[in-house]
């Protein structure tokens, strides 16, 4: 069965293939003059967007440099041995994205030290107009699959009250659009919307759950048949994660900036993790609210109006979605063939090359997710993101990418690469010093020699190289920490709270880093080598791992991290005890799983006034529905009864060509000359 939505599609553009006007989101009624203040408006967004990336590669460059000679001064002075070109060649790498975090840490921190705005550089963030009623239809998207039911079904009846009890409950709609296969939560999920509809009344003619029958291409087909089928109904989506809960506040605030800003297509927020009650959840998401201002200030500051796509928690406008982002399937085998798995950072980019403006708010209001308890599923997580990641570096010769866009490519997929290359380095350096100590030093390496050739440790450059290779990781922390100090002391509880919090954050990331270097390192090579991952649905809820599963997940680190570290003090013991942080980690692998996925520890924890975010001082109303809910959920006993849709509009979303520039391009906006 299906209803007639009443409002005109605005998207004929996509039904007749012609003309590209009404893709420009912008409504034929509205006056000149309120187009031409808008255009003006959205063109006053960036300031000196042309010159950030060089200013980025000038601070970059240098700094990487500078560390390369430092290494290049180490290994100097008794020649350099292919191991040690080899370490400076993997160490001159690990620099550049080191430098990279680093110095987009600090412009972060200065950024929100003095309430600068990153893309107008002027005070204060420049916030849509509230007074201006919204005037187009939008849709709020919720694609799950295999999920739990009470989670998804209590989230996405949070976000709908939020919406309908506000002012502009008539311009939303919301879909539930469920890939998911397993018979038994197919028909929970169908029988909890019943009882929903029930719940909220009227307002559920504007509520609609959809299930495919056929779930191909996961969820860029979950998306791309929505839009096909009823995208030209609505000038954007709010596209939300099983997990994700956003205020009406936020959602509203969304969509006038999509209104607003007639030459924008994505405005991405920031998802703050929340419910945490595991110690490590509550680590990850005591992190997630400490540094992440900061360091999404500094990522805004250099990407301006190219600024990435996450995949939920964000607005998208639909017809150039539709125009641009139909995604083809690579040609080749895995890792960098076949479909293309992490989509988001894809549609952002091929969005950012057709023209259209792409960006991040950095400010934590309103959005919310939820992240793995432990760091077994963590790290499960991790696995397949890792897979998505290195396909971009496929991507990187897509023709017409901006910038911005191929270092995002670039960067996701270092992100993970960056763990096999340290741990190559610190392989490589082992070997170098095994061989050093195991073998007689030649002194005289000359016929006619004089003097010997002493051997020479250059232990200043050494003490130099370390102490900057700990501001390069452990500044960017500090700032996050002061910043927090000055600024948002309460949302933490307290000066006390935030200072118990983030010393234990520190000690717990130094803790587990060796850990996620070793997974990273094996992802990373698994996937080079063509073993390719199950996207499932991942585990939301908090659980603790046994202790079978914590062993078999880390036997054969804990093994090579014993017999590294015990090679290591016979032959060398000062290279024992530079990697001493290392091996600890990883002998202590299994216990530290098991503890840290405790729902005790993690309680405790949050009473002795350790990782106290924002939202357990002062909830919100929408996470205080969704707890609230949480408790008395329950599933209709009554028979299941498919409900009504709108009607199937079924526009076209082309598929891309990924070696030819896009068409059409965004045309100019009137007024923007």
């Amino acid at each position: 069965m299906s209803i007639n939505l009443k409002s005109k599609p605005h998207t004929a553009v996509l039904v007749e293939q012609k003309s590209t006007a009404v893709s420009e989101g912008v409504d034929g009624n509205r006056s000149q003059k309120r187009l031409h203040d808008t255009v003006r408006a959205s063109h006053k967004i960036i300031k000196g967007e042309h010159m950030r990336l060089l200013f980025m590669a000038m601070l970059v460059i240098p700094s990487t440099a500078l560390a390369g000679w430092s290494l290049y001064e180490i290994f100097l002075p008794n020649g350099l041995t292919n191991l040690e070109i080899a370490q400076l060649g993997l160490g001159l790498t690990l620099f550049a994205w080191l430098c990279m975090a680093f110095w987009t840490g600090i412009i972060g921190f200065v950024l929100q030290l003095f309430n600068i705005d990153p893309l107008s550089l002027r005070k204060n963030q420049a916030t849509p107009d509230s007074v201006v009623p919204l005037t187009q239809r939008h849709a709020v998207v919720m694609p799950v699959y295999n999920e739990d039911t009470r989670r998804i079904m209590v989230g996405f009846e949070a976000c709908v009250r939020e919406i309908i009890e506000g002012q502009n409950a008539d311009n939303f709609d919301f879909y539930m659009l469920s890939d998911t296969r397993d018979a038994e939560k197919a028909d929970a999920e169908l029988r909890a919307f019943n009882r929903l509809q029930k719940r909220l009344g009227h307002a559920s003619s504007r509520v609609f759950y959809r299930r495919r029958e056929q779930n191909s291409h996961r969820k860029v087909g979950n998306l791309k048949e929505f839009c096909e089928r009823w995208g030209g109904n609505y000038e954007s989506m709010i596209v939300l994660d099983a997990d994700s809960v956003m205020s009406g506040e936020r959602m509203e605030d969304l969509a006038r900036r999509i209104e607003q800003n007639p030459d924008t297509a994505l405005v991405q927020t920031i998802p703050m993790p929340v419910r945490q009650n595991t110690f490590f959840g509550r680590f990850v998401q005591f992190a997630a609210h400490l540094y992440s201002p900061m360091l999404a200030t500094g990522l805004s500051f250099w990407q301006t109006d190219s600024a990435n796509y996450w995949g939920h928690n964000a607005i998208i406008r639909i017809a150039p979605f539709m125009q641009h982002c139909g995604l083809p399937t690579l040609e080749g085998r895995a890792p960098f063939g076949g479909e293309i798995l992490s989509h988001d950072f894809v549609e952002a980019a091929l969005l950012r090359r057709a023209g259209w403006h792409a960006y991040l708010l950095t400010d934590m209001t309103g959005s919310y997710e939820e992240v793995p308890s432990n760091i077994v599923d963590y790290a499960i997580r991790d696995r397949r993101w890792v897979q998505g990641n290195i396909q971009h570096l496929g991507l990187l010769k897509v023709k017409g990418l901006k910038t911005a866009n191929r270092l995002h490519f670039l960067f996701g997929a270092f992100a993970y690469i960056s763990s096999l290359i340290l741990f190559c380095m610190l392989a490589l350096g082992t070997v170098d010093a095994l061989i050093r100590a195991t073998s007689v030093p030649e002194f005289f390496v000359s016929e006619y020699q004089l003097f010997p050739s002493w051997q020479i440790a250059r232990q200043d450059m050494m003490m130099v190289t370390m102490w900057g290779t700990a501001a390069l990781l452990f500044l960017p922390k500090l700032l996050g920490i002061a910043l927090a100090l000055i600024k948002r002391r309460d949302e933490f509880g307290g000066a006390w709270s935030l200072l118990k919090g983030a010393a234990i954050e520190v000690v717990m990331a130094v803790l587990i880093a060796p850990l996620m270097m070793f997974y990273h390192s094996y992802f990373v090579i698994s996937v080079l080598i063509g073993h390719s991952v199950k996207w499932e649905a991942q585990e939301r809820e908090g659980r603790k791992v046994p202790w079978s599963v914590a062993i078999k997940h880390t036997q054969i680190m804990s093994c090579l991290a014993v017999a590294w570290g015990v090679t290591t003090f016979y032959f060398t013991p000062s290279l024992f005890m530079w990697l001493l942080p290392v091996l600890v980690g990883m002998v202590l692998a299994a216990p530290v799983i098991r503890i840290t996925s405790s729902d005790s520890l993690g309680v405790t924890m949050r009473k002795w006034g350790v990782f106290v975010i924002d939202q357990e001082v002062n909830e919100c109303k929408a996470l205080k529905r969704l707890r609230v809910a949480m408790r008395y959920f329950a599933v209709s006993q009554h028979k299941a009864v498919v409900p009504v849709l709108p009607d199937s509009l079924w526009l076209t979303m082309p598929e891309q060509m990924l070696n030819q520039k896009p068409l059409p391009m965004r045309p100019a906006l009137p007024g923007s000359a």
